[in-house]
């Protein structure tokens, strides 16, 4: 994470401290569930290339969340098609979406920026309250251990959605929710901008480095001191 981004998500982890470190231990658990729905997702047939595209409906697997490191995320490296989507059970989830790997590896975590599907790697949250998007986002980041200690499996652990929607998390007042949502909402259009940026001259700089290594451009002649 570029420092600037990384300042700011100290910001957001100051106030979570802030708000909540002295005030979860007397708040009544309730489990994840009470905070939004729990969805799973799906692969469709890799036999049909007709389900698969570049340009579509998002969809993400746990690689590209592990290429990935941003924040906020709108895309993985492919698309699904409508007749993928129709012919499989992933879910369309929505712009603000808590998007978390279950399985290879566990703990992957990133903010969907549009609509979205997955593959069966990720149980993700969708709020049921706005208010409750970061404090939702914070405390998975913050308790991978509790979650990842309610996996299973004899190939490679993974959390089943039973046991993501009863993992335990505390019932905070709503003011609280909507005083931390109100914080980190700034600061969370902030860094989706930093993100996008970082993104767009990426793709520049890939772009030209090639044809600068081949000589297909040629700077030579340019006089870039001021």
């Amino acid at each position: 994470m570029p420092p600037i981004n990384a300042n700011l998500e100290g910001l957001c982890q100051l106030k979570y401290a802030e708000l909540f470190d002295n005030v979860l231990q007397d708040c009544e658990d309730v489990t994840l569930s009470f905070y939004g729905d729990v969805v799973g997702g799906s692969t469709p047939s890799k036999s049909m290339s007709s389900y698969y595209t570049d340009k579509g409906i998002a969809w993400l697997t746990p690689k590209d969340l592990s290429e990935n490191k941003s924040k906020f995320i709108s895309r993985g490296n492919i698309d699904i098609t409508d007749s993928g989507f129709s012919n499989s059970s992933t879910k369309l989830m929505p712009k603000g979406t808590i998007l978390y790997t279950s399985r290879a590896p566990i703990g992957y975590i990133a903010i969907a920026k549009n609509e979205i599907t997955t593959n069966q790697g990720f149980k993700s949250i969708v709020p049921n309250k706005d208010c409750y998007r970061s404090f939702i986002y914070y405390y998975l980041k913050n308790n991978f251990d509790l979650i990842n200690g309610l996996a299973s499996g004899s190939t490679f652990m993974e959390i089943s959605g039973s046991s993501m929607k009863t993992v335990p998390i505390p019932k905070i007042p709503l003011d609280a929710a909507i005083d931390f949502e109100s914080f980190c909402k700034d600061i969370f259009d902030y860094q989706e901008q930093l993100e996008s940026e970082i993104e767009q001259l990426t793709k520049v700089r890939n772009y030209l480095l090639p044809k600068l290594m081949s000589g297909e451009i040629d700077v030579s002649q340019l006089d870039l001191v001021d």
